[in-house]
């Protein structure tokens, strides 16, 4: 059994990545912000499965608080699994603020930093002692790295900047033999970003006219995704940026 430890694992993409990895046989440490009784049902899922799980608290806009948190993680090894260190790190949580590139204010912009591109590199390097050599880190990137719709300039910044920090991580952990890669996800239903792709009909069917599958993503697709590109059948890719969109905007 392996361990991953997964930001942003109460819900959502999170929530779907912990899933999909209790049902290969690993366990997993999610954190949440806010909703702790959504970590918690992810918790008990993952055990009716058969799994083990553990949550913590994690505020991914106060880079501050990770020196704690790395304790809090050697603390939950220890008490769950009788461990030092895990094998998978994946940055997921985060949280968009979608306006036009003129109307975002300094304030949006560096949360946004905080959130999507100081805590990769920060709590990275936080955790790096407690990784596994021989692990993998995966960095969650959009689509919107890619493509570009109007409104989400400074959120699509942040993930492109993740894209080329992840290829420094790749060279900088190899001696250790840590790969690092990116997930990009394309528009998924989830409650992200106010549940505008799951709930908006409108955006929903035009996100399924622009992708060549025909439909808006779901949390499994990523979750599969997710347990894939940490298996031991993709241990040679490495520094690389896997695209998860169903073919959206080919």
């Amino acid at each position: 059994m392996k361990i991953a430890l997964i930001t942003g694992g109460s819900r959502g993409l999170g929530r779907s990545m912990a899933l999909h990895l209790a049902r290969e046989g690993h366990g997993s440490i999610v954190t949440y912000h806010r909703r702790e009784q959504d970590a918690k049902e992810v918790v008990n899922a993952i055990r009716d499965i058969g799994g083990e799980a553990f949550a913590l608290q994690l505020d991914v806009t106060k880079s501050d608080t990770f020196p704690a948190f790395a304790d809090a993680v050697r603390n939950a090894l220890e008490q769950t699994w009788d461990r030092a260190r895990f094998d998978f790190l994946v940055n997921n949580a985060g949280m968009g603020v979608f306006k036009p590139l003129m109307q975002t204010t300094e304030e949006e912009f560096d949360l946004l930093v905080n959130a999507h591109l100081r805590t990769p590199l920060f709590l990275t390097q936080q955790l790096l002692p407690l990784i596994e050599d021989g692990g993998k880190i995966l960095n969650v990137s959009s689509g919107l790295a890619r493509f570009t719709l109007p409104g989400h300039a400074a959120y699509a910044a942040m993930k492109g900047a993740v894209e080329v920090l992840t290829r420094y991580m790749a060279k900088e952990l190899g001696d250790r033999r840590i790969s690092a890669n990116v997930l990009a996800p394309g528009a998924i239903e989830t409650d992200f970003g106010n549940g505008a792709v799951r709930d908006n009909k409108d955006l929903n069917a035009f996100v399924a006219a622009n992708t060549a599958l025909g439909r808006a993503g779901q949390p499994d697709d990523i979750g599969r995704a997710t347990a894939a590109l940490l298996s031991d059948e993709f241990g040679w890719i490495n520094g690389q940026r896997i695209e998860a969109s169903g073919g959206m905007f080919l």
